[in-house]
C-alpha cells in the first residue's frame, strides 16, 4: 500500500493557513482613502498566495515581473498599455484603475518599475506590490518603501506550527521538524521535498501510531540542487572540504589542524558557516548538511562519517545542555543537531538521549514531538522506563486515554480517565496547579511556579496573566496557556477576560493537541444553546453545510452563528475550536 493512497491530507493543492493579521493588514491598507502596500519577504514564503487571499472577491488588475523580459520597455503592462507609449501617457491610462497587483517586481523593468512608482506618487491608484529580499531590485521600486511613499509588510519564514499545519495529520512529529528546519518556510522547497519524499516510497509507518516517518538521506531533486548550488560548486577545493567535514561532523572546535583558516574565513564571509564566542564552527543552514552528506558518496561519506564513540560524547554534551535547560525550567530553543541528524538518517538513540528530548519537548508543550522522541528512544529499549513515563505523561495530557496504560507514576492517566480526585493524590505541587488544586502546592514551589500557585489561589486575574507572561519567556508554552485559561474564569472584567481567552487559545494552537483540564471546555458558557452547538460540530470537523443539513438550518444562518461565536470566544477561525470545545465529550453522534 502507498503512502499516497493511505494519507490524503498530504495532496497538494495546500490550503491557506496562518498569516491571518497579515492579510486583515493588506486588506485595510487597501481600503478607501489608503495608497496600498508593498510586500516583501524570502523567495518562497507564500507572498504571491498571500495577496492572492487578501484580494479575493476585489477587482484588480494583475501585473508580473520576469527576469527574461527586463529590458522590453513596459514588459509587465504589455497587457494594459498600448504597445507604443511614454510613460506620462501611460500613467494617464493607468489612472483609473482603483487597484493594481504587481507581483514580482523586482524582476519589473525599468519603465514598469518607473510606471509603478510614479502611480504611488500619483495617489490615485491603489497599489498591492510584491517584491523578494535578498535579490536586486529596480531603485525605483525599494524608493516607494524606503522613501515612505507607500507602507512595508516584510513577511517572515511560515513558524514550524503553521508549518505541521500545511502538511496536515500524517507526518510524524520528527519529520515535520525536518522538513521545517531544512525549508525554514520555503513553501516552494518544501513541496518539492515532500513530493519527492513521497513519489521515492521513502516514507514507513512509524508503529502504533497513524502517523508516517521520513528517514534516511535528502533527495537530490533540481529544486534542491538549485537552491544549494552555491554550496554545492565550490570553485576551490578546501572549502569543500571544509563544508564536508563540517556535514559530517558539525559542531566542531575551531581547530587550526583541522581546518584552512583561508578557507573558513571565505565560508564564513559568504554566510555558510557560523563561529560562535567559544570557537564552536556549524554551518548555517541544514539544508547544507542534508545535501553535503547525500552528495557525497558511500565511499567518501564512509570516511567522513563519526563513529559511534564519537557520537556518544556529542549526544552527551548535548544531553548535559538539554538537562540543564530542564533543571532551570527554560526551554526555550537549543541547538541540539546531532541527535536530530541521528534521527534524520535512521540511526538508533539511546534511550537516555531520547527521554531527555522527550522531557524537553513535553514541558514546552510539543506533546507529539514528546512522544516520537520517546518512541524513538523505545525502538532499542522497549522497556526503558523513562522513555515509557514520558509517552505516557505527553499522551496523557493530549486526552489519550487508551494510550496511557504503561506503569507510569504519576496523576496524568487519571486525568486522562477523568478521574481528577485520583489524579490528586498522586501529581506533583505544580501539576496540582495546573489542575486548579493550588492549596496543595502550598509552600512548596519557588520562582515562576510560587508565582503561578499564589495567584490562583487568589483568584486574581491580572497576577495569572502576569505569571503567563512569564512562564511564556522561559518556553513554558502550554502552562502559559493553562495560567492564561485559568486567568480567564477569574477575571471581573468581561474585556480582560477575553484578552486573557485569546492568549490562552493562540498559545494552546502552539502545543501539539494538548487536552487538559484547563483548556478543554474554556468558554462554551458565554454562547447561546445554538451557539454551542453549532461552535461544537464545527469543532469536531464538521462544514457549515454538514451542520445546516445536520440542525435544517440554512448555510447563511450557521455561519452568522460562528461569526458571533468566533466574537465572543476571542478566536479567528475554526483552527481554534478544539481549544475552546471538550470534544471527547462534546462531539456529535
Amino acid at each position: 500500500m502507498t503512502f499516497e493512497r493511505d494519507a490524503k491530507t498530504l495532496e497538494l493543492p495546500w490550503p491557506f493557513t496562518g498569516r491571518d493579521s497579515e492579510v486583515e493588514l493588506i486588506r485595510r491598507s487597501l481600503a478607501a482613502g489608503r495608497h496600498g502596500i508593498v510586500v516583501t519577504g524570502p523567495a518562497g514564503c507564500g507572498k504571491s498566495r498571500l495577496v492572492v487571499e487578501a484580494t479575493r472577491g476585489t477587482e484588480c488588475a494583475k501585473v508580473a515581473g520576469t527576469p527574461e523580459a527586463r529590458t522590453i520597455p513596459f514588459a509587465a503592462f504589455a497587457h494594459l498599455l498600448p504597445e507604443a507609449v511614454t510613460l506620462h501617457r501611460a500613467v494617464q491610462l493607468l489612472s483609473s484603475v482603483r487597484l493594481l497587483l504587481v507581483d514580482d517586481a523586482h524582476h519589473l523593468d525599468d519603465a514598469s518599475a518607473a510606471l509603478v512608482h510614479q502611480l504611488a506618487v500619483q495617489g490615485r491608484t491603489r497599489l498591492l506590490v510584491v517584491a523578494t529580499d535578498g535579490v536586486p531590485a529596480p531603485g525605483a521600486i525599494s524608493r516607494l518603501w524606503t522613501g515612505e511613499l507607500l507602507p512595508r509588510l516584510a513577511l517572515d519564514a511560515l513558524p514550524p506550527e503553521e508549518t505541521a499545519h500545511l502538511l496536515g495529520g500524517g507526518l510524524d512529529p520528527l519529520t515535520v521538524n525536518r522538513l521545517h528546519r531544512l525549508c525554514q518556510g520555503d513553501l516552494r522547497l518544501l513541496r518539492d521535498l515532500l513530493g519527492a519524499v513521497r513519489e521515492r516510497g521513502l516514507l514507513t509507518r512509524v508503529p502504533d501510531t497513524d502517523t508516517w516517518a521520513w528517514r534516511g538521506p535528502l533527495p537530490l531533486t533540481a529544486t534542491v540542487r538549485e537552491r544549494t548550488a552555491h554550496v554545492l560548486d565550490r570553485a576551490h577545493p578546501e572549502e569543500r572540504e571544509t563544508l564536508e567535514r563540517l556535514a559530517f561532523g558539525e559542531p566542531l572546535a575551531l581547530d587550526m589542524d583541522l581546518f584552512d583558516l583561508w578557507a573558513l574565513e571565505r565560508l564564513e564571509a559568504d554566510g555558510l558557516i557560523r563561529i560562535d564566542d567559544q570557537g564552536t564552527v556549524r554551518l548555517a543552514h541544514a539544508l547544507h548538511g542534508a545535501v553535503l552528506r547525500a552528495a557525497a558518496g558511500r565511499l567518501r561519506a564512509r570516511r567522513l562519517a563519526r563513529t559511534p564513540d564519537q557520537c556518544a560524547a556529542a549526544l552527551a554534551a548535548e544531553a548535559a545542555v538539554l538537562a540543564r535547560s530542564v533543571r532551570l525550567a527554560d526551554v526555550r530553543a537549543v541547538s541540539a543537531p546531532v541527535g536530530e541528524w541521528l534521527v534524520d538518517e535512521g540511526a538508533r538513540i539511546p534511550a537516555g538521549y531520547a527521554a531527555l528530548r522527550a522531557r524537553f519537548a513535553r514541558i514546552g508543550g510539543r506533546l507529539r514531538e514528546a512522544e516520537a522522541w520517546a518512541r524513538e528512544g523505545l525502538r532499542d529499549a522497549p522497556e526503558d522506563r523513562y522513555c515509557r513515563d514520558e509517552l505516557a505523561l505527553a499522551a496523557a495530557q493530549s486526552g489519550e486515554v487508551t494510550a496511557v496504560a504503561g506503569d507510569v507514576r504519576n496523576g496524568w492517566p487519571a486525568v486522562a480517565r477523568g478521574d481528577l480526585d485520583a489524579a490528586l493524590a498522586t501529581v506533583e505541587p505544580y501539576d496540582a496547579v495546573r489542575l486548579g488544586a493550588p492549596e496543595r502546592a502550598a509552600g512548596r514551589l519557588d520562582g515562576v511556579f510560587a508565582q503561578h500557585a499564589e495567584a490562583l489561589a487568589r483568584g486574581d486575574g491580572p497576577a495569572l496573566d502576569r505569571a503567563a507572561e512569564a512562564l511564556q519567556e522561559r518556553g513554558l508554552l502550554l502552562y502559559a496557556a493553562e495560567a492564561h485559561a485559568q486567568a480567564v474564569r477569574a477575571h471581573r472584567d468581561p474585556r480582560a477576560a477575553r484578552t486573557s481567552r485569546t492568549r490562552a487559545v493562540a498559545l494552546a494552537r502552539r502545543c501539539q493537541g494538548a487536552r487538559t483540564p484547563a483548556l478543554s471546555g474554556l468558554v462554551l458558557g458565554e454562547l447561546t444553546a445554538r451557539q454551542r452547538q453549532i461552535v461544537t460540530l464545527a469543532a469536531a470537523g464538521l462544514s457549515n453545510r454538514q451542520i445546516a443539513e445536520r440542525l435544517t438550518l440554512s448555510v447563511r444562518t450557521v455561519g452568522n452563528h460562528l461569526y458571533s461565536a468566533y466574537a465572543r470566544l476571542g478566536a479567528s477561525d475554526r483552527g481554534a475550536l478544539p481549544w475552546l470545545v471538550d470534544l471527547p465529550t462534546a462531539q456529535p453522534a
